[in-house]
Formats: C-alpha cells, sequence, structure tokens
C-alpha cells in the first residue's frame, strides 16, 4: 500500500501528520497569542504568534504525539482541551499519570497501531535531552522524541526529536534508524535571567550537527517562532543551514496553514 504523507504546520511544534486518512497531531499548542505562562522552575515567557489554525479547524485527529506535557508551548491550554478529545495520546510517563488518554512511554518503548489506513504503524519513543548539560534534568523534566514507521517505506522513517539539545543520545538513533524525514524542535530556547546562555533546544548550529549525523533525505524545522523565550531568529536560523552544503538543498520551512505532500 502506497502511503501519502502530507504535513501541515498549525503552530510551534504542533504538526497535522496526515497517513492515508489517520491523523496524527504533534505537541497541540492552539491558544491564540498574548498570554504569558509559566513553564515551572521560574521560566515564563509570552505567546507571540497565534495558530494557523484553530482547534475547530482541524479534522479529526486519531492519535496524538506529546513530546512532553510540563512546558506550555509544547502544550497550552487549548491544546489540553483537544488533547482531552482525541482517543489516544503517546507521551513521557508523566504525562500518562497525569492525563486518562496518554499512554507513558520511555526511551526505545515502541506501540504498534492497528489501523486499516496505514498497514505496520509502529511509533517508538526515541531519546531527548531538553536542558543544557550543566542544568539537572529534573529542571525541564523528561522529554522524549518519536519514530514512525509504516509498512513499505523505502527511503527510511519519519523522526520527530521532540525538545532536545544535540547530545550523545542522538548517535543510537542514528546508529537504529535510516532516516527519510526528520522534524527538528529548534528555536534556541533560553531563560537568560536563570540560567544564562544555557540552550533547552538547538540552534542552527547544532540542528546541522544533528543533520550530519542522522542524515534525514529531508530536513523540517519546527518550534523556531512564537514565543518570546525563542532566541534565534527565524532569519539566522535560514542562512545557517542556506551556508551547509548538505543542510541547504534538503530543508524545508513549512508555510502555517499550507499542506506539503511529500
Amino acid at each position: 500500500m502506497a502511503i501519502q504523507l502530507r504535513l501541515t504546520h498549525i503552530d510551534t511544534a504542533c504538526i497535522l501528520i496526515e497517513l492515508n486518512g489517520y491523523n496524527i497531531l504533534t505537541d497541540p499548542t492552539l491558544d491564540r497569542a498574548g498570554h504569558w505562562y509559566y513553564h515551572g522552575a521560574g521560566a515564563f515567557s509570552q505567546k507571540i504568534a497565534s495558530p494557523a489554525l484553530p482547534a475547530k479547524g482541524l479534522p479529526k485527529v486519531d492519535l496524538v504525539l506529546l513530546s512532553h506535557h510540563q512546558h506550555q508551548d509544547n502544550l497550552d491550554k487549548e491544546g489540553t482541551r483537544f488533547l482531552a478529545s482525541v482517543p489516544l495520546a503517546l507521551s513521557t510517563h508523566a504525562a500518562a499519570r497525569k492525563f486518562k488518554n496518554v499512554r507513558g512511554m520511555a526511551a526505545w518503548d515502541s506501540i504498534d497501531i492497528r489501523t486499516p489506513e496505514v498497514k505496520g504503524l509502529r511509533i517508538t519513543a526515541t531519546p531527548a535531552q531538553h536542558h543544557p548539560w550543566w542544568v539537572p534534568g529534573f529542571v525541564a523534566g523528561k522529554v522524549v522524541g518519536f519514530v514512525i514507521e509504516w509498512e513499505g517505506q523505502k527511503d527510511g522513517v519519519l523522526y520527530i526529536s521532540g525538545d532536545t539539545v544535540f547530545f550523545s543520545g542522538l548517535n543510537e538513533v542514528a546508529r537504529r534508524y535510516k532516516m527519510n524525514i526528520g522534524l527538528f524542535h529548534v528555536g534556541s530556547v533560553q531563560f537568560r535571567y536563570l540560567t544564562a546562555l544555557g540552550r533547552y533546544t538547538m540552534n542552527g548550529r547544532d540542528l546541522l550537527k544533528a543533520a550530519h549525523l542522522l542524515k534525514p533525505g529531508k530536513i523540517i524545522p519546527v518550534h523556531y517562532k512564537g514565543w518570546s523565550h525563542f532566541k534565534e531568529e527565524e532569519a539566522t536560523l535560514r542562512k545557517t543551514i542556506a551556508a551547509d552544503a548538505f543542510a541547504k538543498d534538503r530543508s524545508y520551512f513549512l508555510l502555517p496553514g499550507v499542506t506539503t505532500m511529500f
């Protein structure tokens, strides 16, 4: 069965992934711009961009892949309400303890999804490190990324990094998988009044390191604008990618609300 893959960027790291009519939504952030949010451990930020589509404008969603629930740039108020309407979500064990419809996963756990639209659909959680190396992990909490597989993939898997810095755990992702499409959470998240220039997600230079390691056929940056704690400008990210011979011809910036077929 040939799979028709369509991606629509909704907001931040919120992507609608359509696989032959089976719909997956990542990290639901669906609030409008203008509000301030508390993310824990003294971290505040403002949402400065609205979603390309409201919750009511989304199609029926069969599955949510939630990298983590504890930060509202990955799950905001409207996103939390939307999460409750979806039959199944996969996330961390901490998220599973909070939400009834969430199944918890640790790195390298796999779950097979039986659906007539997509044969052999399998979701595997991958490691992520959502903090600088010198900040204890409990400050930001557990995060996972995801690999999506299905029967007949010839060019490799679909990878979602989750909120992560470039770290040694990505070596095992590279060892295990041939990668067709990589959705990378970037933005250079910083809370300078708390941890100075320590980054909680990749910047453009880290994205290039990850791309050279993982070698995806297509590189799709997400999670790089829309919040005040994202400290790398989109123009800088684009310039960094354009200067790299490997990345420049395989990078795609999804237009908000516009569906792209892969």
